[in-house]
């Protein structure tokens, strides 16, 4: 199987299938062979595995199949081989990128679904969805499926938009997505995509395809403990929204201490009016004064917070602009 195939329509895009990998020689080979090499409106075609430190032959089927292989000495974590792999949808021009895991739970066949909806310019991004459609909901533990369940809920409360499923890894993106992507962490990025396209108003789409619940073979790197996935989720999970919304999350910590703190300080108010002394309540002043002080100090982090945003933001954006340019500049030395 070659590592790409060309048509000669000039107008067809460039595809890059991007495969993430970490000890997966008996899935990683027939996942690269399954991949369609015709698609409509794509005109090249390439594979690429990043092999993140695995101590079995996966690079060596993945060569054999056919993919180009990115090797890590050492295990970096699935949040920085997706960085890899936009670097090199990026820098080597592609219009779309599809990520589709090495552990063969996804069906690459399904690749075609993901890039129409890319092409027809239906959204930045698009992700498979286990659960937006009933029938295509996958066997999987209870405890996977509810914490499933609760991070999408958290995340579309959080983005003020309706999502099914924020953690699935099979997804595509335009390359006008890939440059807007901001992303920090090492530990995995599919929550917090969801977080950063949302914040910029950038479209995201879901696509019912059938998967499978749980691995033909091993254990999964990023849920193979629960209570630790969940624990290092949430902390993305909170990072980002206050990166986007410090005020918001900052004002909400600030009246836990100000509504008691204005009480207290309320009563003792009233209780002096009455008997024009602060006895036998004065500790109400010193409780009052010390949460009300808490409250005010934390709303003013919470501003201060809100104007590094608009720092942030300014960054972000001359960051896509340099991108876009060094883009350019490569297309005409091309």
């Amino acid at each position: 199987m070659t590592q790409s195939s060309r048509q000669p329509n000039l107008n067809a895009l460039n595809l890059l299938i991007a495969i993430p990998c970490l000890n997966e020689e008996a899935t990683v080979g027939r996942v690269i062979a399954g991949v369609p090499r015709d698609i409509p409106g794509i005109g090249n075609i390439e594979v690429v595995v990043i092999d993140d430190g695995s101590s079995d032959n996966s690079a060596a089927v993945s060569r054999e199949a056919g993919a180009e292989v990115i090797h890590h000495p050492t295990t970096l974590g699935l949040a920085l081989t997706f960085r890899d792999a936009v670097h090199r949808a990026l820098w080597r021009d592609f219009d779309i990128m599809i990520h589709i895991d090495g552990d063969g739970q996804f069906n690459p066949a399904d690749i075609p679904l993901l890039v129409q909806a890319i092409i027809e310019n239906e959204a930045h991004m698009v992700t498979a969805s286990r659960f937006i459609q009933k029938d295509l909901i996958p066997e999987m533990t209870t405890i996977k499926y509810l914490g499933n369940r609760w991070l999408t809920f958290l995340v579309s409360r959080l983005t003020g938009k309706r999502f099914y499923d924020v953690s699935c890894g099979f997804r595509g993106f335009s390359q006008e997505g890939l440059l807007r992507l901001s992303l920090f962490g090492t530990f995995t990025y599919t929550q917090q995509t969801f977080l950063d396209l949302a914040y910029k108003n950038l479209a995201i789409l879901e696509i019912p395809i059938k998967v499978r619940g749980t691995r033909e073979f091993g254990t999964s790197r990023i849920a193979s403990s629960i209570p630790r996935y969940a624990l290092r989720t949430m902390q993305i999970i909170l990072r980002a929204f206050i990166s986007y919304h410090p005020l918001r999350f900052f004002t909400a910590i600030s009246s836990i201490f100000l509504i008691p703190g204005l009480s207290f300080l309320s009563f003792l108010g009233l209780h002096y009016i009455q008997t024009h002394a602060f006895t036998p309540h004065i500790w109400a002043g010193f409780v009052g004064g010390s949460l009300t002080f808490l409250g005010i100090s934390t709303l003013i982090t919470g501003f201060i917070g809100d104007m590094l945003v608009r720092i942030r933001v300014n960054q972000e954006t001359l960051l896509y602009y340099a991108k876009r340019s060094a883009l350019e500049q490569l297309r005409a030395k091309t």
